[in-house]
């Protein structure tokens, strides 16, 4: 007789045949110790009640991608799962566990693995008047994973039977029980008497607001259950990171707690975070919905760009990252160059504009982009700086003797006093318009670039304000890493550009979104910022897609 899916797992994970972290063997071998010294402690193992939840799944469909309309075919690693948090009982016959924490890298099914689990604790779990939620920082995106378990009651003729649908609300009149997606944007989240929640994507939730109300929402319940399903996060003063500490914590034997299950797939510290043979121990679906040629693509992408090195291997690897890194590795900058730029090649050429002008006492960039004809996203590049003079004499700056030789050179234009001249500025720019086909260009928006912006309106340039959060910098930043790739950004060495190039630090936000981070660049970078709010304008008249925004109408914000 054959070992169940489940059992078999487990056993690969000790004898080594199933390559897996160390926090995933501790949790197996957490396990096996119960089994033996569990009933000291008034636990015991109902093979049954396992076996009821995993024979639940086989009720519900797929409703997505390749495997849309096919049976929900439990992997081994998730039968282990539901193995794990419905067989354990306690001495009164009910759940021990009642917070389950399960992490594991990106695309590996939890969020369709976690819409099942909530509509067996709907359905199945024998809970009269069950509240199921799907929880997130905001309903909208509750509603993401929430409407993966309406199109599986929709999709099982036995389910639709049973459970209503209307709209986000999924209810059973006859037990009275609901599961409903659920935000901390939500008019009230009081008077809840939760039975069951699946918060997805935990690493998401700056504050602990939606965690909080939910656990102490649990209190009149037999036998709650709160399942966080996450992928690793960079916050490690966030709510996410003090659960995954604490579930490391039980896992390592530092803490007793019979409540809480952990679940936690990563590679371990020695592992070389490129070595294809250590991923799967982060993707335990590595074959299945984890494809190894598309790791392995992001892969060499992040072998160039320390930034997407840290996407990679948090979303991808599911090891906790900082928020910010540096952004460009400078001989791919370099790589880049290309012949110089003459100003007099690019007479007459479209271009683009991008105009960051940073505090007063400072360097004040504009950069343009000239898309080439036989391909638009390979551009040539022209990049301008202006400095008060009094920058070039302050002992207080450690890059003094820098500034006077990129001003000697010609790559530092000087201006009289101790600030930026923006008349001088705004002059400038106005030339090149006359001596360039200028479309448009980006100004920041702080005050000064708005006071700048309405007088560069005023001389009929078509001028738009341009913020330096995520929202704006997410679509311009991608671009300019997938053109940096592919050697299509010309810039001709410029040098003052280069040394801000190496200066970049970006942050990094839950979905993987850069922005350019000045407070923690390790010097100036205003040309960077300047050179990627030029290509967001390139980038709108061009044949690239916009995802997450569309032109803004913007003008002088």
């Amino acid at each position: 007789m054959s070992k169940h899916p489940a059992v078999a797992y487990m056993r690969g994970v000790e004898d080594g045949s199933i390559p897996a972290g160390r926090l995933v063997r501790l949790a197996v071998e957490r396990h096996v110790r119960d089994l033996v010294e569990g009933p000291q402690r008034g636990l015991h193992w109902d093979r049954q009640a396992a076996q009821h939840a995993i024979d639940f799944f086989g009720f519900l469909k797929h409703s997505k991608g390749e495997w849309a309309g096919q049976p929900f075919l439990l992997e081994p690693w998730e039968q282990w799962l539901l193995w794990m948090i419905f067989g354990w009982k306690r001495a009164d016959g009910l759940r021990r566990f009642r917070t389950a924490y399960i992490e594991v890298a990106r695309k590996n099914g939890k969020t369709t693995w976690g819409a099942g689990l909530g509509l067996y604790l709907l359905v199945a779990d024998g809970e009269p008047g069950a509240e199921v939620y799907s929880a997130a920082t905001k309903r909208e995106q509750a509603r993401l994973s929430h409407g993966e378990a309406v199109r599986m009651v929709r999709s099982s003729r036995a389910l639709s039977r049973m459970v209503g649908v209307v709209k986000d609300n999924l209810h059973i009149l006859a037990t009275a029980s609901k599961y409903e997606p659920l935000g901390a944007d939500a008019n009230t989240m009081d008077g809840l008497n939760v039975h069951g929640a699946i918060i997805d994507e935990l690493h998401a939730h700056r504050n602990r607001r939606v965690v909080d109300v939910l656990e102490t929402a649990t209190g009149a319940r037999r036998q709650p259950l709160i399942c966080e399903i996450t992928t690793a996060g960079s916050d490690q003063t966030s709510i996410c990171y003090e659960h995954h500490e604490y579930a490391r914590q039980i896992l390592e034997g530092t803490i007793e707690d019979d409540t809480w299950f952990a679940y936690i797939a990563c590679l371990d510290q020695e592992d070389d975070w490129l070595d294809e043979a250590a991923w799967v121990k982060a993707n335990p679906n590595l074959g299945v919905s984890v494809k190894l040629d598309s790791l392995r693509r992001t892969a060499q992408k992040a072998k160039r760009l320390p930034a997407a090195q840290n996407a990679f291997r948090r979303l991808h690897l599911n090891e906790w990252t900082q928020q910010t890194d540096r952004w460009i590795d400078l001989d791919l900058w370099d790589e880049n160059a290309g012949d110089p730029v003459i100003e007099e090649d690019l007479k007459g050429r479209e271009c683009y504009g991008g105009l960051d002008l940073s505090s007063v006492s400072d360097i004040t960039a504009w950069v343009m982009v000239f898309p080439r004809a036989e391909d638009p996203d390979e551009v040539d590049i022209l990049a301008r700086f202006w400095c008060p003079g009094a920058q070039l004499g302050d002992p207080l700056n450690k890059y003094g003797d820098q500034y006077r030789a990129w001003a000697k050179e010609g790559f530092l234009q000087v201006t009289p006093g101790d600030a930026v001249d923006y008349g001088f500025v705004r002059h400038c720019v106005l030339e090149d318009a006359a001596q360039f086909n200028l479309r448009d260009l980006n100004v920041d928006r702080l005050f000064q670039g708005y006071q700048l912006s309405q007088e560069l309106t005023d001389e009929g340039l078509t001028v738009f304000g341009m913020g330096q959060g995520f929202y704006s910098m997410a679509v311009p930043m991608r671009e300019f890493e997938r053109r940096l790739l592919e050697k299509k950004l010309h810039h001709g060495g410029n040098p003052v550009l280069r040394f801000m190039v190496d200066n970049v630090a970006v942050r990094m936000d839950p979905a993987a979104n850069l922005k350019i981070d000045k407070a923690t660049s390790q010097g100036k970078v205003d040309g960077v910022v300047a050179l990627v709010m030029a290509l967001d304008r390139s980038i709108r008249h061009g044949p690239a897609k916009r995802s997450i925004y569309e032109d803004r109408g913007l003008e002088v914000v």
